[in-house]
């Protein structure tokens, strides 16, 4: 009730002249989004959430990654954040991963609100819907099988390590890290991440099978749940499951090629643990932020695929940010299409309008600039190697969270670039540029040009 109302008051701003100045949803998401990490940075600042004093840049770094569901860290979250503030990051991952337009959503209807024209708007540039009513089924979906979902890891973690951490242990650590995976934030409370159970295959399949669900997006989800038939699923839902299917099982097969005999990572496994290890890491960059192996340590090919893998990133509508799985294959059937002198991209039998090809187009040619300027800036402000950098900014823009050691070293301009990249990537490119550049359509068609290409 009290979210909507903010939105009915703030979706309408008054100017200096007294004006009144009416926020498009993009900017209203956005504005959501900041003042969530204000208010998380504002509770990580307080004495009692840390161990040790906390800047303010520090604070706002965390709150961004945890809101963005990052996981990039800049103090360790284990030893750094007390109790407290272990469960504010916590929360901030829940409302960040399952968006606030959710919360917002589900409470209006169990309060019987109405909702207003601008509402409307808001919760369908969120839900990425053209219905009020597929907006409401689908907050109420995201919301319930999140719960459901998440209370079956907690039970799951807390069991697998109640016997070595004892029963109030295991379930304080079995709750963050179920947050944490689902909403693929990959924030952990060891320094190592999760590489103490590199051998656990219990630990390693609860938390993949959980950002593996989480990244796959709630509309295949309720798609799923609702068919339960492959013939039935929709053209998305088989999409998405095809493409992640390939996706991890070659990142699997690579990851284990490549890294068989690096002494430094699978080296020393035996043959069974380095099957589990290749695979988390084959499917972690997607964008979990988890590791159970030294990233830093794998080879510079190994890096190069990971680098492929967390760009492009999890589903629509999901906890991963990325490119998105959906984007990615519009991309390459178009391109395959063309090669082939087609006139329409089609896929699993079915044409892809154009204008999703457009749109394919633009969240792939932002996300590039974006990533080129933090590149860019970043290669100008910090003392680090080339690829170091090109890993930060990637995963920071995917909002993945692994890193080859950068980020605690980084300069307060670089905090702040990282900080500005996260928050791009949670919210999407294309949300970011209608910020800068609202839509228009032209009522001019002008005579066509012939153009040089490649």
């Amino acid at each position: 009730m009290r979210i909507w109302r903010f939105y009915q008051r703030f979706s309408r701003v008054k100017s200096g002249r007294g004006r009144l100045i009416h926020l498009s949803p993009p900017a209203l998401l956005t504005l959501g989004f900041l003042l969530l990490i204000a208010l998380g940075s504002g509770l990580l600042k307080l004495p009692i959430a840390s161990h040790a004093p906390t800047t303010w840049l520090d604070a706002v770094f965390t709150a961004t990654s945890a809101v963005t569901v990052t996981g990039l860290v800049v103090v360790d979250t284990g030893t750094h954040f007390t109790l407290f503030g272990q469960v504010v990051i916590a929360l901030l991952i829940q409302v960040g991963g399952l968006g606030f337009m959710t919360f917002a959503v589900v409470g209006a209807i169990m309060l019987g609100t109405k909702i207003s024209f601008i509402q409307q708007r808001v919760a369908q540039e969120a839900f990425n819907q053209t219905s009020l009513d597929k907006v409401m089924q689908t907050a109420k979906a995201v919301l319930v099988y999140s719960l459901l979902i998440e209370a079956v890891g907690f039970i799951l973690l807390t069991l697998t390590w109640q016997s070595s951490l004892g029963w109030r242990q295991a379930s304080w650590e079995a709750f963050f890290y179920t947050i944490s995976a689902f909403n693929n934030a990959g924030f952990a409370l060891n320094a190592n991440g999760l590489i103490p159970y590199v051998s656990d295959w219990g630990v390693n399949l609860i938390i993949t099978s959980l950002f593996i669900i989480g990244g796959i997006g709630f509309t295949v989800l309720m798609d799923i749940w609702q068919k339960r038939r492959w013939h039935q699923f929709s053209t998305n839902t088989r999409l998405i499951l095809l493409a992640t299917l390939i996706i991890n099982t070659l990142a699997f097969l690579l990851i284990w090629l490549l890294e068989a005999n690096n002494p430094a990572t699978l080296g020393n496994l035996s043959l069974s643990d380095q099957a589990l290890a290749a695979w988390f890491q084959a499917v972690t960059p997607r964008t979990a932020g988890f590791n159970t192996l030294d990233i830093a340590a794998m080879t510079n090919a190994s890096i190069v695929l990971i680098l492929l893998l967390m760009f492009i990133g999890g589903g629509s509508l999901s906890t991963a940010s990325g490119l998105k799985i959906g984007t990615f294959v519009v991309l390459m059937m178009a391109t395959y299409a063309f090669l082939r002198q087609r006139q329409d991209v089609t896929v699993l039998k079915r044409t892809i309008p154009l204008v999703q090809v457009m749109k394919a187009l633009s969240l792939a040619m932002t996300s590039m600039l974006l990533i080129f300027l933090g590149i860019f800036i970043l290669d100008a402000t910090e003392n680090a190697t080339f690829l170091n950098i090109v890993f930060e900014v990637v995963s920071a823009m995917s909002t993945v969270g692994l890193s080859l050691g950068l980020t605690g070293q980084l300069s307060e301009a670089g905090r702040v670039v990282a900080i500005f990249l996260m928050i791009a990537g949670r919210l999407g490119p294309l949300t970011l540029a209608y910020l800068v550049a609202r839509p228009h359509k032209r009522r001019i068609r002008y005579a066509d040009a012939s153009l040089q290409i490649g």
